[in-house]
């Protein structure tokens, strides 16, 4: 307050329902409404009331309106994941012009996505250090494809054969290696099929 930064305050909140039926469709779907009366204030003084509301559209006519926002809000990360999708994985390209080819493209990386998913649930987080482990599994998971990929798949190593063994040798360092090498651990045992 004492730097003056703009301060948003939730002051109310209101949930209603309604039936909608959206042009040039024959069926009749639920909408609901959330509008939030939130406060602006700049420092010390109060500037004035904002209204927002927020519109889910839903064909479930027997939760309650106010668990339908939740449930919604619960699935936010929606968006995040088609934004990863689109941008950082580049599923949505459309490089060849075929729409076998398209396919097939999405699918690969789409599948890589889920290779990023995969490794951060395979991370332990059990033990001693069972709380800062499970931070870094939940960072793993929110991790943008792109830092993924510069982390754990970038990784320059040496490959060398000695007597009747293969030994990797990881050449350069970076904060996550302790977490590549945990799941690479992780990874070497036996499969939970």
């Amino acid at each position: 307050r004492a730097r003056e930064f703009r301060q948003l305050t939730l002051e109310a909140e209101a949930v209603a329902a309604f039936p909608y039926q959206p042009t040039g469709c024959r069926e009749t779907y639920r909408m609901v409404v959330l509008r939030k009366n939130i406060s602006v204030a700049q420092g010390e003084e109060r500037l004035f009331d904002e209204i927002r509301d927020f519109f889910y559209l839903t064909n479930d006519r027997e939760t309650p309106a106010a668990e339908v926002v939740f449930l919604a809000n619960d699935r936010c990360n929606q968006e995040n994941l088609i934004a990863q999708l689109k941008a950082g994985v580049g599923a949505l390209q459309m490089p060849v012009d075929t729409l076998l080819s398209n396919w097939a493209y999405m699918v690969m990386a789409a599948l890589a996505w889920t290779l990023k998913a995969w490794f951060a649930l395979q991370l332990p987080e059990t033990g001693r250090w069972a709380t800062p482990h499970r931070r870094e599994k939940d960072a793993v998971l929110r991790m943008e494809f792109k830092t993924f990929l510069n982390a754990f798949i970038r990784v320059p190593a040496q490959v060398v054969r000695t007597g009747r063994r293969l030994v990797f040798r990881l050449l350069a360092w970076n904060p996550w290696q302790h977490v590549f090498l945990r799941g690479v651990d992780a990874c070497a045992g036996p499969l939970r099929c």
